[in-house]
């Protein structure tokens, strides 16, 4: 089992930036790594994800100021947004992923995008 946790969250203002991080308690190398986001009153959403072979793939809305990498030898994965939107603020989830039995969520990190 892998035990993740995030941080990095807070307050920024509108076209500012933070990096996300997500510490597992094991190695992360065989696992697809996601940041998935909920909105209130929204369903949680894929926002990037990076395979074990760094292929990526990231929600439209977000493509260009956000970028996702990993480091397996420190068995981290990062989440770095760059000109936020307040339509960005949620609670930022760090998600690993081998099989439905493999699987683990982290505890979730406040992102909030308001001036």
């Amino acid at each position: 089992q892998v035990q993740l946790v995030e941080s990095g969250g807070g307050l920024v203002q509108p076209g500012g930036s933070l990096r996300l991080s997500c510490a597992a308690s094991g190695s992360i190398s065989i696992y697809v790594m996601g940041w998935y986001r909920q909105a209130p009153g929204k369903q949680r959403e894929l926002v990037a994800s990076i395979t074990s072979d760094t292929r990526t793939n990231y929600l439209d809305s977000v493509k260009g100021r956000f970028t996702i990498s990993r480091d397996n030898a420190k068995n981290t994965v990062y989440l770095q947004m760059n000109s936020l939107k307040p339509e960005d603020t949620a609670v930022y989830y760090c998600n690993a992923y081998y099989r439905s039995t493999m699987a683990y969520w982290g505890q979730g990190t406040q992102v909030t995008v308001s001036s």
